[in-house]
């Protein structure tokens, strides 16, 4: 064992942290129950286990309930106060920071205050820790949902650093979560705008400068090529991984891969890189790229258009579809569906190109802040990892 750390019920620490329970180091309170034969008084709104996300609090649509003036004084929340889900996701935990001047809790919730000065914020993460990993698995009755009865909760052991490196750590990771926050925040709204940029330039109701010319309406089975997939048998696929991959529903569409694939001279069905995939069964719609060649199964078809425009069009009409749908096991559109869907176009090639370079710009920026909130997560993720174990210290 590295000089400096000792081996606890939690794990290996260092030797100046301590190890409590969350019994011994906060109170824990469970909500009001609810029952509209006995629940009685003046009606106030409450938090129940939806409200409480991972390190925030959902306030829309909180319901209400009559409360004595005893339920008053006993379930009125404080600044400050942890909230911990007794059921549903067990642990999942935010901290009431008093954005209503009177709130309360139900008894899906536990509530914790501070007996000792150990810091919420650490809770939270820990919490979220332990989650991530199933480490309270072992304190969860199981009925017919998920339970964490407050005297298992309170025997639940726990790190205490000393309460300066509680507060340094906590500050760090909430620096990462309002950082997370941001970007998340940052990316709705881009995908907002994108959604907006489609409604007004895929319509013509905003021309791109310099383009007059007239828009059109036809039929997508007069634009370009539509190959409807067909799975091929069975006994043409290829367990030894030559070939090409099969992709014949929603999700292969989705993750770019597929775990079969077919002998290359049998496939009827070809499709190339660059086409626009197209799921034909539910959810009906749902548009994709080729990246690589592939065979085009049944849930599946291929269309052929020499520029990006109908790409970021069909992406725009997926939600209309659903009025297309039919089936009695599954959703799904037929050939005669898919060409006789109506695009609104500009008859001028040059500006269907125009139209298309903004959206895909828009699209790779959205990528790009995809990518680089995964990555902050992950980062959060490793930072939780060493910080509250204490492999890497802070003070």
């Amino acid at each position: 064992m590295k000089a400096g750390y000792k081996q606890t019920e939690v794990g290996v620490i260092p030797d100046d942290w301590d190890v409590s329970t969350v019994g011994a180091e906060f109170e824990i309170k469970l909500g009001k129950m609810l029952d509209s034969e006995k629940n009685v008084g003046v009606s106030k709104p409450y938090l129940g286990n939806k409200s409480v996300q991972w390190g925030r609090i959902d306030l829309s649509d909180l319901p209400t309930v009559p409360m004595t003036r005893a339920d008053l004084e006993k379930y009125r929340l404080r600044e400050g106060d942890l909230l911990v889900c007794e059921g549903g996701d067990v642990g999942r935990a935010a901290l009431w920071n008093s954005p209503l001047e009177e709130c309360y809790y139900q008894k899906a919730l536990h509530r914790l205050r501070p007996l000792r000065g150990f810091d919420s914020r650490l809770m939270v993460e820990l919490l979220r820790h332990w989650s991530d990993r199933g480490l309270l698995a072992n304190y969860v009755t199981q009925t017919s949902i998920a339970h964490l009865p407050r005297e298992k909760f309170m025997g639940v052991p726990v790190p205490v650093p000393p309460v300066p490196e509680q507060r340094a750590i906590a500050t760090a990771l909430s620096d990462v979560d309002a950082l997370l926050s941001a970007l998340e925040r940052l990316l709705a709204k881009k995908r907002d705008l994108k959604q907006a940029a489609m409604q007004q330039l895929l319509t013509g109701q905003t021309r791109l400068p310099g383009f007059y010319g007239e828009w059109e309406v036809k039929r997508l089975g007069e634009m370009g090529e539509i190959v409807m997939g067909q799975s091929p048998s069975s006994s043409n696929y290829n367990s030894q991984g030559d070939g090409l991959p099969l992709i014949q529903g929603n999700a292969d569409i989705a993750n770019r891969k597929t775990i079969k694939r077919v002998f290359t001279t049998q496939i009827t069905k070809r499709g190339r890189a660059g086409d626009i995939l197209m799921s034909v069964r539910a959810p009906v719609g749902e548009v994709s790229r080729a990246t690589f060649d592939l065979c085009i199964g049944r849930g599946v078809c291929a269309i052929r258009y020499p520029n990006d425009f109908l790409y970021h069009y069909l992406i725009f009409l997926e939600p209309m579809w659903a009025k297309h749908s039919k089936g009695s096991t599954f959703e799904s559109v037929n050939s005669t569906d898919v060409r006789g869907v109506e695009i609104q176009l500009s008859s001028d090639l040059p500006e269907q190109i125009a139209i298309a370079a903004v959206l895909s710009d828009m699209d790779a920026e959205l990528a790009a802040l995809e990518q680089r909130l995964a990555k902050t997560r992950t980062l959060k993720q490793g930072m939780m990892q060493e910080l509250l174990t204490g492999r890497i210290r802070l003070l």
